[in-house]
């Protein structure tokens, strides 16, 4: 370190995730890149330090960002850094709108709701961050950056989720907060892309394992094929559509991934839960379905010889009659990999509820007091 360096005021921006999941890999990743940002976008005059943290801000389930707030304050001082941000996966509103984030000058804090990011959470979030502590910083009249912006309109100007702000002058707060309509589908985008769907897909495996089995076995019954050419397409989407749908309820019955009101969990909240633990579901099956349907076309066309199935369907044959004969067995083996489904970890399925964040090595040890070790 230069001697310019050392003479510079130095500012501890604490970053912390909640729960330990989708937050803690996008806060790993962005504490490596904030500091830059920080020099660039704020003050070129201030030596930035950030600091990653864990444990201690607990995830809140009443749908708002006080109590969250209030912890996240609490580790600031504990911790003593001049400012902290929070991000979480948690859905949080405001004036019944999706909360996209909220600043607190009083406390020093500020929240960033990760779903309400939409997609590209990392990204938004680089762009976010930066303006929530500049905004801060400024909001206490800290003599360390006298450039300091932060104005509500800049961060609005660069995140597209944030439809309108909210202030309150007195209390020094700011909320960010979506649009209705967009916002509500931009924050369900957010809530699958948080919830990881390629974890809930990898941990079907032995249902597509099981769903191939039966496939195979369906492509030696010559009933099969009948039934293939003889339903038209509406038929077969039909049951396809059931299928999809009988193994998407099937899971959530099996193993209880259905979150119900209670005092902590609102029911806005717990709809919200279920909506995003469904819309997860259905897209990790869905691509499941493809995998088996490709599969399936091609086991087909190695085992069927062409004049065996002329022979059954009385009729001259193409690839079509191929990708009708993968459709429907395919269609009929989803219901059936159910069954396999009930052979599943229970830890991994489970991670596919929104609700539910199994906790890491690391958190665990860092809540018995040793550091957080990496994920």
């Amino acid at each position: 370190m230069t001697q310019s360096e050392q003479q510079r005021p130095e500012i501890v921006v604490g970053l912390v995730a909640t729960p330990p999941d989708q937050p803690a890999r996008v806060a790993e990743r962005l504490t490596a890149e904030l500091a830059s940002g920080l020099t660039e976008r704020v003050s070129a005059d201030v030596r930035w330090i950030v600091r990653e943290g864990w444990g201690e801000v607990a995830p809140r389930r009443d749908g708002g960002a006080e109590a969250l707030l209030d912890d996240l304050a609490q580790r600031r001082a504990d911790d003593q850094w001049d400012v902290a941000i929070c991000l979480t996966d948690l859905p949080l509103h405001a004036e019944r709108m999706p909360l996209v984030a909220q600043t607190s000058a009083r406390r020093r804090v500020a929240v960033v709701s990760l779903p309400a990011l939409g997609l590209h959470q990392l990204r938004a979030a680089s762009a976010a961050v930066p303006d929530l502590v500049s905004g801060l910083l400024s909001d206490v009249s800290d003599q360390r950056v006298s450039s300091a912006g932060g104005a509500p309109a800049e961060m609005a100007r660069r995140l597209p989720a944030v439809h309108r702000v909210l202030s309150e002058a007195d209390a020094g707060e700011q909320r960010y907060v979506a649009s209705g309509l967009i916002g509500r589908a931009r924050l369900l985008t957010g809530m699958v892309r948080a919830n990881r769907p390629g974890r809930a897909l990898l941990g079907l495996s032995k249902l597509l394992v099981g769903a191939f089995g039966t496939a195979a076995f369906a492509l030696t019954t010559d009933t099969i094929w009948q039934m293939g050419d003889a339903l038209g397409g509406l038929r077969l989407s039909v049951i396809m559509l059931l299928g999809l749908a009988a193994l998407v309820a099937w899971l959530i019955v099996a193993h209880d991934l259905w979150e119900k009101p209670d005092r902590d969990t609102p029911a806005e909240l717990a709809r919200l839960f279920n909506l995003g633990t469904i819309l997860t579901l259905t897209l990790a099956t869905a691509v499941s379905y493809v995998v088996l349907f490709v599969g399936t076309v091609l086991v087909g066309a190695l085992l069927i010889d062409t004049s065996v199935l002329e022979q059954i369907l009385e009729r001259p044959v193409s690839f079509t009659d191929y990708l009708t004969l993968a459709w429907i067995t395919s269609s009929l083996a989803t219901v059936g990999g159910a069954i396999g489904s009930g052979l599943e970890n229970e830890e991994t399925v489970r991670a596919a509820a929104y609700g539910y964040h199994p906790e890491p090595d690391g958190w665990r040890d860092q809540k018995n007091g040793q550091p957080h070790s990496g994920r």
